[in-house]
């Protein structure tokens, strides 16, 4: 059976649904664009209604929102190595050594050994490589609310980040409050499909001839504010390309590829159900110039005492400065503000199966009179439908 639990366009997948089932009957299943939804074997549902009292995006679900901002910072890592690794400041490893430190434990996206990408969890320094960096790419939960719950109960520190619509699936999931839980959540563009990262991978080993070993969405070979995209194969070869030339972030920058509910994100507000948000401080020149070095700052939103406290724990190995709150968002729309439809996304995903990668990105992203018409067709019937 489809998902019966909320409108699919709404759905953030955040799987919490499926994690609190009592009688199991709740599966995450990918779709034909390769994003997963709830889907409800009717054989085994008991309609208990659980599933929709704990969805985040039902209106009548109370979230649990710590209240106002207290504070905005820029904040950059002493350690030049781990902020050239990071996306932005290299603000989340002090933060998740400091919690790791006092014998936490620590969530976060990350690569499976096929480039695909999941929510795991470390309780190691070592294992932190692998949360840093922009995943630009929907992270598979898992199991890991109810691998956060047992560490919660055992009385360790859990740091869980993820994406907005994550740390409320998680708040949904847990139902009270953890003195030894923090949360840090992020801005959020929205999330590209799983399934169109599959189809770029492949593109990009048939090119090389060889399997992706590693790859990176944000270097700074060029600079922060230029970042670059780069694969390692296994034939010792190398792929590097500006955001603004790569065929997977044109197509993600087009709005081409994310799920539904980005497009009318609940998520999207200053005031945050996580302790901490993390972010590229973009428009820092403008606001702060001494902290513009074009390798990387932080925005950090403290939205409770819990994060405050953290922060301050970790302010000797950053350079760190206040931030007046409006000027520090000026920059990032996506704080506020869901991905604008270009009424495209249907056919891009449909010819997703049949077309060459780069034949997408110039018939979707390019600059010939046909992409250029079939944008402006598309802009013309959205208008309509405004109208309408």
């Amino acid at each position: 059976m489809l998902n019966n639990i909320c409108d699919k366009k709404l759905c953030s997948g955040c799987a919490v649904c499926k994690s609190l089932c009592p009688k199991n009957a709740i599966s995450m299943v990918a779709d034909e664009s390769g994003f997963l939804y709830p889907t409800v074997n009717t054989f085994q549902c008991i309609d208990c209604g659980i599933c929709k009292k704990v969805c985040p995006v039902l209106s009548n679900n109370n979230a649990i929102y710590n209240g106002q901002i207290i504070k905005a910072y820029a904040a950059i890592n002493n350690n030049e190595e781990i902020r050239l690794e990071s996306s932005s400041g290299g603000i989340f490893t002090l933060i998740a050594e400091r919690v790791l430190n006092d014998g936490g434990v620590v969530f976060g996206a990350a690569f499976d050994k096929d480039f695909n990408v999941i929510h795991t969890y470390t309780d190691t320094i070592d294992g932190l490589k692998q949360f840093r960096g922009s995943k630009y790419v929907q992270s598979v939960i898992g199991e890991t609310f109810l691998q956060a719950r047992e560490f919660l109960e055992s009385g360790r520190i859990v740091l869980f980040s993820g994406t907005p619509c994550q740390i409320a699936g998680l708040y949904s999931f847990l139902d009270k409050k953890y003195d030894n839980l923090i949360t840090q959540d992020l801005i959020c563009h929205g999330v590209p499909s799983p399934a169109v990262w599959r189809k770029y991978i492949d593109y990009r080993e048939k090119i090389s001839h060889s399997r992706v070993r590693g790859m990176t969405f944000r270097r700074k070979n060029s600079g922060w504010k230029t970042y670059s995209v780069s694969f390692e194969f296994s034939n010792d070869t190398e792929y590097v390309a500006k955001l603004t030339d790569d065929p997977y972030m044109q197509v993600f920058l087009h709005n081409l590829c994310l799920r539904q509910s980005c497009y009318n994100c609940k998520f999207k507000t200053v005031s945050r159900q996580a302790d901490i948000t993390l972010a590229d401080f973009w428009g820092i020149e403008k606001v702060l110039p001494e902290m513009d070095d074009n390798k990387g700052t932080s925005l950090v939103l403290i939205h409770s005492d819990k994060g405050s406290e953290l922060l301050d724990s970790i302010k000797t190995n950053i350079i760190i400065k206040d931030a007046n709150l409006t000027d520090s968002i000026i920059n990032n729309p996506s704080v506020k503000t869901s991905a604008i439809d270009n009424g495209l996304r249907e056919s891009f995903l449909r010819d997703l199966n049949t077309d060459d990668f780069d034949e997408l990105r110039k018939k979707y992203c390019g600059n010939s009179f046909g992409a250029r018409l079939r944008r402006k067709v598309a802009a013309l019937k959205r208008r309509i439908v405004r109208i309408k």
